[in-house]
C-alpha cells in the first residue's frame, strides 16, 4: 500500500518506522527535515495526497489548518486517498475537516490515538477510529501494523476526537487524585512508596495509575507527554464541555492546575507535574 506521512515527530516516527517494516511504500513531509530510514522525502504536503492513505500526525488544530485547510490541499487531492487525521484535535475542527472532504469527495476518518511514542515504537497503541464503515475496512491493514486494538467510535468523526480528549482529561484527573492522596497519606507517615502499592493492587491498577505513580514516587517528571501539550488538550476539553451546555467542575480544577505549573516554568516537563504543583514540589523539579 502507498502511504504518505504529514509529520514526523516522535509518534510520526514510530509509525513510519513500523509501516516501512510491515512492506509498506512510505513517503513523508515534514517542517523539520527529520528523516526514517526506509521513508522518502516529499518536498511538499501536498504530494502526500498522491497515495492510498494520508496520515496526518500533526501537533494540532493551527498547524494542520496551516499546512492542509488554508493552502486547499483536499480541494486539489485526487480521488481514491483516504485521509486519517491521528492528532488529536478539538471537536469543532473536526467537524469543520468533516464538512471540507464531504465537499470535494475526499474520504476522511479519524484516529486519534492512546499511547506515547514509547508506546507506538512497541506498536501497541490504543486505536480511537471513526468514519465510514468501508474506509475504516480498507484501514484495518494499516491499524493492525499500529497498534494492540481498534476501538469503533462512530461513523462521525468528531467521536473518536470526543473520546480522546475525555480519555485525556481522566489522566489528569488521576494524577491530581493521586497528588491529593499522597498529601493525606504522607501527612499520616505513609510513604508514597507503600500507597501506591497498595492501590495499585486494589483498587487502582490501569496504566494511568501505574505510569504516574511512578513519576509521583520518584520525584521525577521528565517528558512522556509534555505539559504544554497536555494543558492543549485540557483547552479542548474545556471547549467541548461548553459547546455541550454543561459545567465540568474537575475538568476546570485540572485545567487551572496544568495552567499554574506551565506558568511557573514546566511546560515541557511531563503533564504529571501537576501533581508536584499539588504537592508544593515544583520548584524542586527546576
Amino acid at each position: 500500500m502507498k502511504i504518505a506521512l504529514i509529520g514526523l515527530g516522535a509518534m510520526g516516527r514510530a509509525v513510519a518506522t513500523h509501516l516501512v517494516h510491515d512492506g509498506h511504500e512510505v513517503r513523508a513531509w515534514t517542517r523539520s527535515g527529520r528523516t526514517v530510514e526506509g521513508v522518502a522525502a516529499l518536498q511538499t504536503p501536498e504530494e502526500a495526497f498522491n497515495a492510498d492513505v494520508v496520515l496526518t500526525l500533526l501537533s494540532d488544530d493551527a498547524a494542520i489548518r496551516s499546512v492542509i485547510v488554508d493552502p486547499g490541499l483536499v480541494s486539489r487531492a485526487p480521488s481514491g486517498a483516504i485521509h486519517v487525521v491521528m492528532s488529536t484535535i478539538s471537536v469543532a475542527f473536526a467537524h469543520e475537516l468533516t464538512e471540507l472532504h464531504a465537499r470535494y469527495g475526499m474520504a476522511f476518518v479519524a484516529s486519534p490515538v492512546l499511547g506515547r511514542p514509547d508506546v507506538a515504537a512497541e506498536g501497541a497503541l490504543q486505536i480511537l477510529a471513526a468514519g465510514n464503515a468501508v474506509h475504516l475496512d480498507r484501514l484495518s491493514p494499516v491499524f493492525a501494523v499500529l497498534g494492540k486494538r481498534v476501538w469503533p467510535m462512530g461513523e462521525d468523526p468528531s467521536g473518536a476526537y470526543a473520546a480522546k480528549i475525555a480519555c485525556n482529561m481522566m489522566i489528569t484527573m488521576a494524577i491530581e487524585a493521586m497528588a491529593e492522596a499522597v498529601v493525606l497519606t504522607e501527612a499520616s507517615g505513609v510513604s508514597r512508596e507503600a500507597f501506591f502499592d497498595l492501590i495499585l493492587n486494589t483498587l487502582f491498577g490501569s496504566r494511568s495509575y501505574q505510569v504516574y505513580s511512578g513519576n509521583i514516587a520518584k520525584r521525577v517528571y521528565e517528558p512522556g507527554f509534555r505539559a504544554s501539550l497536555g494543558l492543549k488538550d485540557l483547552r479542548l476539553a474545556t471547549e467541548a464541555g461548553a459547546a455541550a451546555g454543561h459545567e465540568l467542575p474537575m475538568l476546570a480544577a485540572v485545567f487551572e492546575r496544568m495552567g499554574e505549573a506551565i506558568a511557573a516554568g514546566h511546560g515541557d516537563k511531563d503533564w504529571s507535574i501537576i501533581a508536584a504543583q499539588t504537592l508544593g514540589e515544583a520548584e524542586e523539579n527546576h
